[in-house]
């Protein structure tokens, strides 16, 4: 069995964002390697009371490094760059554990899993270059712009910080020493996006293969296995009869989620019979304001911030998921949409353009939001006078669901663990019969 130590900083079960992302990387890869993982710490009771119950958890060891409360609320606070300081040391920390543990341990394989930003791609690297180990990064999240013409909205600060990411991004993608010396030392570099993959391309000459950091569960209450290895998922709602056409909307109400985009996009579909179910936290009241403006007040309904279990039944209740945001990664919410049989309407970029085609959804290129929101109408029209069809893409997500389970992805990272292994010894055999270096 394989022998791969992982560094990621954050890391939980039962939690969403890049802690729960982490926790589902190491419990599917723990079913095919032995981990030797490196994470903060904030969450070490929680991992310590899960591990001994799974299977697979004899594979998984656990090493902590935690930080104080004080750098963990910079950490949850979004935007502030005084993280990134703290963040270093604690992958540099972090570097000298590998270090030890690579002493003590035959590793086979350094993997550098989350955070999934490229700014900062830890040490792991420099570990490979001195102890002869394939390095692998990633899932990374590497957009290089956020699209400015979808600003509106949003207030002059934020339009100017924004602008002014756009421009340090780029830079730190074509010049940051340790972000191309962690990418060129990598045997392999998977892209959280085609997004992700164009910047690699653009910016470093590297071709990464794409593997979105979020996958789709696979629940046992919900699916049955067969003999024949299909899996049969609970049985989708008849939703025909229905007059009124549900759409559902997700997310925090900001300017990066794009909900004023959504309820433009529903009064121009000038269908009287559709609502659109408003879930999320933040201010609503510009936005009711807005829908009032647009004449479609009667056409909302606003959920506020409610639990997830109720976001499953509307999810189950709805007959498509409109999902309007314009800078995300893999969104976790998209996934579930699938994993409920509910067709999803999108932007074509980021983590759910990738998860998204056309067997279970429509998507829409960025452009300008006046011309979006009359490609999305157009769409949602379509959907809403083809019953057929939304059926038909519903019934697709079966298999959606499984093509893009985190099963799936990880046998995927463990193929590549296995290819780039075979492809260091080569290597390595090469350089002691011709007394050259080759990595």
């Amino acid at each position: 069995m394989l022998k791969v130590l992982i560094n990621a900083y954050a890391c939980s079960p039962g939690m969403g964002s890049e802690p729960g992302m982490a926790w589902n990387w190491v419990v599917n890869l723990a079913k095919f390697c032995e981990l030797y993982i490196i994470t903060e710490g904030e969450f070490r009771e929680k991992i310590e009371a899960v591990v001994p119950t799974l299977e697979q958890g004899g594979n998984m060891h656990f090493y902590y490094n935690p930080v104080s409360d004080e750098i963990r609320k910079m950490c949850w606070n979004q935007g502030d760059w005084r993280f990134y300081k703290y963040y270093r040391q604690w992958q540099w920390k972090t570097y000298h554990m590998a270090k030890d543990i690579c002493g003590k341990e035959r590793i086979d394989v350094l993997h550098q899993l989350n955070m999934i930003g490229f700014r900062e791609p830890g040490y792991l690297w420099k570990l490979s270059k001195e102890n002869q180990v394939p390095f692998v990064w990633g899932p990374v999240d590497a957009k290089d712009k956020f699209p400015v013409a979808y600003l509106d909205g949003a207030s002059m600060k934020t339009k100017l910080f924004m602008r002014l990411k756009n421009f340090l991004t780029g830079i730190q993608l074509r010049y940051s020493g340790r972000v191309r010396a962690a990418a060129h030392q990598a045997s392999v570099i998977f892209s959280a996006s085609s997004n992700s993959q164009r910047s690699f391309k653009k910016y470093m000459g590297i071709d990464s293969p794409l593997l979105n950091e979020t996958g789709c569960y696979i629940e046992e209450s919900s699916l049955t296995s067969k003999t024949d290895g299909e899996i049969e998922n609970r049985p989708i709602k008849d939703k025909s009869s229905k007059e009124t056409f549900d759409v559902l909307w997700v997310g925090k109400m900001d300017f990066r989620k794009q909900l004023a985009l959504a309820l433009k996009s529903i009064a121009e579909s000038n269908k009287f019979n559709m609502r659109l179910h408003i879930v999320g936290s933040g201010n609503a009241v510009p936005y009711q304001k807005l829908a009032s403006e647009l004449g479609i007040e009667n056409q909302c309904v606003w959920h506020g911030a409610v639990s997830h279990e109720e976001v499953q039944t509307l999810m189950q209740e709805s007959d498509v998921f409109f999902f309007t945001s314009v800078a995300e990664g893999t969104p976790h919410v998209v996934l579930e949409s699938i994993g409920n049989h509910l067709p999803v309407v999108c932007f074509d970029t980021c983590g759910q353009g990738d998860s998204v085609n056309d067997s279970v959804g429509r998507k829409i290129a960025l452009s300008h939001p006046s011309q979006s929101a009359h490609d999305f109408a157009r769409i949602l029209n379509e959907l809403e006078s083809n019953r057929a069809l939304l059926k038909h893409l519903s019934e697709n997500c079966k298999q959606r669901q499984m093509e893009l389970s985190w099963e799936v992805k990880a046998r995927k990272v463990v193929e590549e663990y296995e290819r780039i292994i075979g492809k260091w010894l080569v290597l390595m055999l090469v350089r002691e019969s011709t007394g050259k270096i080759y990595i």
